[in-house]
């Protein structure tokens, strides 16, 4: 089963009203959420423009906890969080279901990853998200979204492998960071306490695993980034990023690419650089 589904073929499925749940992880920036608990900004984008069928995923608070420095930006929501999402969604068994954004393809990779990591079997991202919706010319809605139906599953986690801060600290495998060069190598650092990198992790930025319209690229072009790195993909691997968005991307590329074995630090940089314990490498000296 591919994890990933064209634009064509969503519609095609949503014409046929075939058995599915379409989410849409919308987020915007800089907007703390309203009183509803929603990312307001990414509601509001929500309700301006949607694929059909769809329902509003935030990611800020479906596919994430309240941030602090013991636990980074975008921590684990709990599963009494997730479960009352999974209801208003209405997930159910033998119910497939799509995820999408209108970025560059961050947050439906972060619901992919969550989801499956919850329990739920049959979850796809729709290649390209909403801009490659609207370049096919298939129409959007704008409004509230879908009706919502009842659901018969809960979160069942563990499906996916999950690392902690203490995993990472005894790790003696490959550490990936799936960040920006210039963040991984310190030059910059706009979102967290301190720059630079876990020691001895390498830098494979999700960015290189992406097309520039935000498709993935091919299974052989992934295994490629990987190998001018040395890793075959066989090798036991943990991807962060900064918090959990970036390494969310470069774990459905690694799933693409057969290579689907890699835990996922989800406190990411922004987990281990608050601690003042542990150690930070920034090698700055790095040609750009």
């Amino acid at each position: 089963m591919s994890i990933l589904t064209t634009p064509a073929q969503l519609r095609e499925s949503i014409y046929h009203a075939d058995n599915q749940i379409v989410l849409a992880s919308y987020w915007v920036p800089h907007q703390k959420p309203g009183l509803s608990g929603y990312n307001s900004a990414g509601l509001a984008a929500f309700n301006s423009e949607h694929i059909p069928t769809s329902l509003f995923c935030d990611p800020s608070s479906a596919l994430a906890a309240v941030p602090g420095s013991g636990s980074g930006r975008n921590p684990m929501p709990s599963l009494d969080s997730l479960s009352r999402w999974f209801q208003a969604w209405g997930l159910r068994e033998n119910r497939s279901v799509l995820v999408y954004d209108h970025g560059k393809g961050l947050f439906a990779a972060r619901a992919w990853w969550m989801l499956r990591w919850a329990g739920v079997q049959d979850v796809r991202i729709l290649d390209g998200g909403l801009a490659a919706w609207d370049k096919a010319g298939y129409p959007v809605l704008a409004g509230p979204g879908n009706i919502q139906s009842s659901a018969n599953i809960t979160p069942q986690p563990g499906n996916l492998p999950l690392a902690t801060m203490d995993d990472v600290r005894d790790f003696r495998g490959v550490l990936v960071d799936a960040r920006e060069p210039n963040r991984y190598h310190g030059r910059k650092e706009i979102f967290d306490l301190k720059a630079g990198h876990i020691p001895g992790a390498i830098n494979i930025p999700s960015r290189d695993l992406v097309n520039e319209d935000h498709t993935y690229k091919t299974p052989e072009q992934i295994r490629e980034r990987f190998a001018r790195e040395g890793l075959s993909g066989e090798e036991e691997m943990i991807v962060y990023s900064g918090s959990g968005n970036h390494s969310s991307q470069a774990l459905v590329a690694m799933h693409l690419a057969g290579m689907s074995g890699a835990a996922h630090y989800v406190g990411g940089w922004s987990q281990w650089s608050a601690n003042p314990a542990n150690p930070i490498a920034y090698p700055v000296n790095q040609p750009l």
